[in-house]
């Protein structure tokens, strides 16, 4: 657990030097310039806004599982967390769809801030459920700051003509590795696997934002942008999925506010 620890402290501070170090890059124009350009029913790119209603229905599905009494949380607050990834969902499906509308960098910024909200929410309730739950709660706040702050800087330093991209790029990087390394950690609950079927959707959907006007040109039904979103919208489904049938294995006891776990007739501090 000591080296565990380790690893997430080191990669965490590397992370934060490669953000402040790394040379300043804005954001390539030829990234709004996506392969689908159709309209449909009088709205521009109209595949690339449409499949953000993937979003909005895993976030619908999220809360509505939250919502439900008997869904398996040994403590109400292990909810907030999730809550917060399902918002971002949420929030995502409206900023992408008003981005695709229109792509430029103005508009873009409400796509990448909530999905720097779901990122965040993501990791502190798998702190919450590997490591402690008091750890995933108060880490919850600043790590929701850190992700809009590296929005806002990029937006704030495209604005003044020297865009900077980097920051949001690493915590990209830096949210992904950072699951890894603590889903390696065991789960209190059942279905603690299906963390690595959100990373397969997660790298399904990039790769087919890598190639987006390749599938388009595969009989032109559809391109790679558009089921980038829908690739996406699933790792929320596999979240609804996974606390849905999930189950209780290690039950802990909470003292004063400090949760304590039972092993073998004595009882252990949260690590």
């Amino acid at each position: 657990m000591k080296n565990r620890n380790s690893y997430l402290i080191g990669f965490t501070v590397l992370s934060a030097l490669a953000a402040v170090l790394l040379p300043a890059m804005p954001q390539p124009v030829a990234y709004h310039d996506f392969a689908d350009h159709r309209a449909m029913f009088g709205a521009a790119n109209f595949l690339d806004v449409a499949s953000n209603l993937g979003f909005l229905l895993a976030a619908l599905a999220g809360f509505a599982v939250l919502l439900r009494p008997c869904t398996q949380f040994e403590f109400g607050r292990e909810r907030w967390p999730y809550a917060v990834f399902f918002a971002g969902m949420l929030l995502t499906a409206v900023g992408s769809a008003y981005y695709h509308l229109a792509p430029d960098n103005e508009r873009l910024f409400w796509d990448r801030l909530p999905m720097a909200i779901a990122f965040m929410g993501l990791i502190a309730a798998q702190v919450g459920d590997r490591i402690s739950v008091r750890t995933g709660l108060t880490l919850l706040p600043p790590m929701l700051l850190v992700g809009a702050a590296s929005v806002i800087h990029w937006r704030v330093t495209e604005r003044a003509g020297a865009g900077n991209v980097i920051p949001y790029g690493v915590l990209q990087g830096y949210s992904v590795v950072i699951l890894l390394l603590i889903g390696t950690l065991p789960s209190r609950y059942t279905r603690g696997n299906d963390i690595y079927w959100v990373f397969a959707a997660y790298l399904l959907a990039k790769l087919l934002e890598l190639f987006d006007r390749e599938i388009l040109s595969l009989g032109h039904l559809t391109s790679g942008h558009t089921l980038k979103h829908l690739a996406a919208a699933v790792a929320g489904f596999v979240v609804c999925r996974m606390l849905l049938l999930r189950t209780l294995q290690e039950p802990a006891v909470e003292q004063g506010s400090i949760p304590v776990r039972r092993v073998a007739g004595r009882r252990k501090g949260e690590s």
